[in-house]
């Protein structure tokens, strides 16, 4: 009989504020493999380049609408969601830069961008993004594959990643070593919020890509304590809780047909955090249906100036999904498809044919008096077998299940979009 071996490459994007995983073994207190860009300038990019359609945020925005809403239509349990579409984007991203032809032209029409331009995007908002000691939105990435000689990888790939994402370079045993190397990475990479990502490495591993991202803000103004009160938050099957609800007057306001919401600054005014509650006689669901990335732009850049008596409950959300029905069905059915899919810019293998396998996909969000923690995990697993004065003024109470965003106020893109539908 025929033995089938089975190569894989995870290509791993992890974003994350406070998660706590399973650890491979005792953890190493140094990075045992070599960085190969340690000590190499990367090359900068010439003026031109970095001015980046501004107009191309719409596109984000897109996307992030569009992932939003396959994730609602494939979740059959009546759960809290939250993904993060900045992370599936880089994930993917980073991915399609080692795909080619229909493949390639497949995940360009899900991004919405030519890969070229989506390479220069990401790099340019990764360049801009605000930091401040009440604020930061980080991310860093990083390249690790295999020593073994029954892969080898396209250096151009790694040269793109090192130009376009300032990525790591690891080439290593992928032993425990490794798997105690990435979780060392990734740990020094979020301030210590994520101490492990891998419990083990796989022996037919031999590429993980890791982008880490931590968000982490204080509200421009925080609730005092006599802004929290119990109150009661009913689910659309019309259980209710008792949780603490903050309470707040806000001068930005949202409302169409279906909706009604506001939005609270973090500090700085660079980000923001937005609701959207349904009108009563508007169902969730049906409300996320009518999005539309032009719509939620149109939304975010004009919002009311009018005194709003807001209302949210604390929360803490995490949600994780396997994505591989979802993009699919976004448009992008050939890099998952073992016979079709062309990775061959990535680099090659004696085993077969790669492939995406499977989307792994983890998020977390923590929302108090004081501001948000929020993060994500996206992993790409490939596989190669044959992966004032008040005049006017509204009111909106959280007290029912909402859609929430975490948003760039800069280009009014979401980087977080989820909804909270009870409070388990």
């Amino acid at each position: 009989m025929k033995r089938i071996f089975k190569r894989v490459i995870a290509v791993t994007v992890v974003t994350s504020i406070i998660c706590t995983m399973t650890a491979c073994r005792e953890k190493s207190k140094e990075i045992r493999a070599k960085d190969l860009m340690q000590g190499v300038e990367v090359q900068k990019l010439d003026d031109e380049i970095k001015e980046v359609d501004v107009g191309k945020s719409e596109l984000i925005t897109d996307f992030a609408v569009r992932l939003f809403q396959a994730s609602i239509n494939h979740e059959k349990d009546e759960k809290n969601l939250l993904v993060s579409p900045l992370s599936v984007m880089y994930a993917l991203a980073i991915t399609a830069n080692g795909a080619k032809d229909t493949t390639l032209n497949e995940m360009e029409t899900v991004l919405g961008m030519e890969i070229g331009q989506l390479n220069q995007y990401l790099k340019n908002y990764n360049d801009n993004l605000p930091q401040d000691e009440h604020y930061k939105l980080k991310l860093a990435n990083s390249v690790w594959f295999t020593d073994h000689p029954r892969f080898e990888v396209n250096r151009d790939f790694l040269k793109t990643n090192g130009l376009w994402y300032n990525a790591s370079i690891y080439k290593a045993p992928f032993d425990e070593t490794t798997c105690d190397d990435i979780n060392l990475w990734v740990n020094e990479k979020t301030d210590g919020m994520i101490s492990d990502i891998l419990d083990e490495i796989p022996e037919a591993a031999v590429m993980y890509l890791v982008n880490a991202l931590a968000f982490d803000a204080e509200w421009s103004s925080k609730y005092k304590k006599s802004e929290v009160r119990e109150g009661v938050f009913t689910s659309e099957d019309g259980t209710d809780y008792t949780v603490d609800f903050m309470h707040s007057e806000e001068m930005n306001y949202f409302e169409d047909e279906m909706a009604t919401g506001f939005m609270k600054y973090y500090k700085g005014g660079k980000y923001a955090f937005v609701a959207l509650l349904p009108k009563e006689d508007v169902g969730l669901n049906e409300y996320i249906d009518s999005l539309t990335g032009a719509h939620i732009t149109k939304l975010l850049e004009n919002p009311q100036s009018i005194t709003v008596f807001a209302s949210m409950p604390k929360f803490k959300s995490e949600y994780n999904v396997e994505m591989s029905e979802v993009l699919k069905e976004m448009g992008m059915p050939e890099a998952f498809d073992g016979n079709k899919a062309d990775f061959t810019g990535l680099g090659t293998s004696t085993e077969g044919n790669i492939f995406i396998n499977r989307v792994l996909h983890k998020t977390f969000i923590e929302v108090n008096e004081t501001g948000t923690k929020a993060g994500a995990a996206t992993v790409v697993e490939m596989t190669d077998e044959c992966a004032m004065e008040i005049i006017d003024y509204k009111t909106v109470n959280l007290d029912r299940p909402f859609v929430y965003m975490l948003i760039d106020c800069e280009k009014n893109a979401p980087f977080f979009m989820g909804t909270i539908v009870n409070m388990e």
